[in-house]
């Protein structure tokens, strides 16, 4: 099922014995559009204090309760590490997040398992030095470089090969997997009262000093596009519409 990201933010989430906190973000692989990371805000549990945590740990929305449940007890999260929430997560931060759940983590190829972290007797079982000379290797990068805040990507321009035809509005986010499938673009600059969707294939470059995406295609592609409303249920039915549309002019799947 696809959910827009803005519309799971403050969700409650659930640890197995409790209220945890709630969605305050999420951070995702802008070169494979994965969600990497939740984001929860802890809230009076732990006061000004965020924590990570992977999907693989995630149930499916409940959008009755409005909430998560969450494959962890509140002392496994609370004595996870800290992140520092005012600057870009750190490839070591992940590691020390991984470690300390005995997780596989995503970049490791050798267990990749969906993108996720995989829990795993190889990592667990791994010698102090093996995980020292991990640790040791993702202090090699300050930051990771793939890893964004969706947050921090609503309201960037979009620009289209020949010009700007909008911002982005919102992600769609399929919970199956945990993909980003669409960005819900506004164009109401230059094409009032209208939005269309986006698929992140079509990113051709991302510039995060300008706030800026550059698609791969031009206006009029989009123009003529099928029109996106948020009240519409975006189906498997509505997306074989939209491939079908590029299909017929040779760009399937850019869009």
């Amino acid at each position: 099922m696809l959910w827009t990201a803005s519309g799971l933010t403050d969700y409650s989430v659930i640890a197995t014995d409790g209220h945890l906190g709630t969605v305050s973000d999420f951070l995702f692989d802008d070169h494979t559009w994965q969600i990497r990371w939740l984001v929860v805000d802890t809230g009076h549990w732990l006061p000004g204090r965020k924590v990570l945590l992977p999907p693989a740990v995630l149930g499916h929305p409940n959008p009755a309760q409005h909430e998560f449940a969450v494959r962890l007890t509140k002392q496994q999260i609370k004595d996870s590490p800290d992140i520092l929430s005012d600057r870009p997560v750190s490839r070591q931060e992940e590691t020390n997040i991984y470690g300390y759940y005995g997780w596989r983590p995503y970049w490791d190829n050798s267990f990749f398992m969906g993108g996720y972290g995989y829990v795993g007797d190889d990592w667990i079982g791994a010698t102090a030095d093996q995980r020292e000379r991990e640790i040791a290797r993702s202090r090699l990068n300050d930051g990771d470089p793939h890893l964004r805040s969706v947050a921090e990507v609503i309201g960037y321009h979009i620009h289209a090969t020949d010009g700007e035809i909008g911002h982005v509005q919102n992600f769609l986010i399929e919970d199956t997997d945990w993909a980003i499938r669409f960005l819900v673009a506004d164009t109401k600059n230059w094409w009032p009262g209208q939005h269309v969707l986006i698929s992140p294939a079509s990113a051709a470059t991302i510039d995060w000093t300008q706030g800026l995406m550059n698609l791969t295609v031009d206006r009029q592609v989009v123009k003529d596009s099928p029109v996106y409303d948020a009240a519409t249920t975006v189906d498997q039915a509505y997306e074989r519409r939209l491939n079908s549309y590029y299909s017929d002019i040779g760009m399937a799947g850019r869009l």
